[in-house]
């Protein structure tokens, strides 16, 4: 009797974008490459950096692939070079990550067993690396009217309240495991957010495509949080959030929603700009207040920057 041909695993591609931060880098790709599923390969998207980062994982790592933009892209931009590398080298899936984070060694064969064609992006369950118990996220819901994302769990230990499969109108998109279909299907990431807000967005398109997103808890995660921005409440970090959030707003607040989004939106950014004086941070609050005025003024097209490789 003839044996049965073994069916081999899907290719999973591996994206881990970077900027600078080379030790973090080298620290995740170390964890990723623990990882037990059978069939993936890391690809590092480099977004221009210039300490060393490239020149380190060449010498660290021969087995990981590199692709080089000559100027930073953004997370979103970033991102989608890494997407088109996969997709063209012939990934079943592609996994986009932080380069500021490390992972179990089952992460991703957790992910894969909820791989089902519906499903077209899928997420571990995140905790802070500074605290390994406490739960950084597990997904969200978006509220009908306010469009805002809504958390529950963030900021918890873990006592298994989490443990089952969720499906969520929200992934955090510090990890991200899509489907070749989903993204053919809806495109990639919207580059004209730079950096927050594109994980909503593809959130967003994928429902409307009528893609289920799941949380998957025994698929774990620890995040350094706020690393590639340079920590929560920069100047940096602040303009970029008023900035997207408002071109989110923008783009997808519709009829009697605009009655909720606009009072919610103002209230919301009357109380950051508030906190950061009282923080004594005024260039934050003036960064953020800034963000805000050019989310009015940035189309809402999408825009997906083109692939960049050497």
């Amino acid at each position: 009797m003839a044996e049965a041909r073994k069916v081999p695993a899907p290719l999973v591609y591996v994206s881990v974008l970077s900027w600078n931060l080379r030790e973090t880098t080298l620290e995740c790709l170390a964890s990723l490459r623990q990882m037990r599923y059978p069939n993936y390969r890391i690809v590092v998207v480099d977004n221009g950096s210039t300490d060393g980062t490239v020149e380190a994982i060449a010498e660290a790592y021969l087995d990981v692939e590199v692709a080089i933009n000559e100027q930073n892209l953004g997370y979103a931009g970033g991102c989608n070079v890494g997407l088109r590398y996969g997709l063209a080298h012939g990934a079943d899936f592609v996994l986009a990550i932080n380069n500021d984070v490390s992972v179990d060694p089952e992460m991703l064969d957790e992910l894969m067993r909820w791989a089902e064609s519906d499903v077209g992006i899928l997420a571990p369950k995140i905790y802070f690396a500074s605290d390994p118990q406490r739960i950084w996220s597990v997904g969200g819901l978006r509220h009908p009217l306010t469009l805002e994302m809504t958390h529950r769990g963030d900021g918890e230990l873990d006592r298994g309240q989490w443990d089952q499969v969720l499906e969520r109108d929200y992934l955090v998109g510090t990890a991200h495991l899509y489907s070749r279909a989903l993204l053919e299907e809806v495109g990639l990431l919207d580059a004209g957010y730079f950096m927050y807000y594109d994980d909503p967005d593809i959130c967003v398109r994928a429902q409307r495509a009528g893609y289920r997103l799941l949380m998957v808890p025994q698929a774990r995660m620890w995040h350094k949080v706020a690393a590639s921005s340079g920590g929560v409440g920069t100047p940096r970090e602040r303009y970029y959030m008023g900035r997207s959030v408002v071109r989110f707003m923008r783009k997808y607040a519709r009829g009697v929603q605009w009655l909720f989004v606009v009072p919610w939106r103002t209230a919301s950014a009357i109380k950051a700009v508030l906190r950061l004086l009282w923080r004594r941070r005024p260039d934050s609050a003036s960064a953020y207040l800034r963000g805000l005025r050019d989310g009015l003024t940035i189309p809402t097209e999408l825009r997906e920057h083109p692939f960049c490789a050497s």
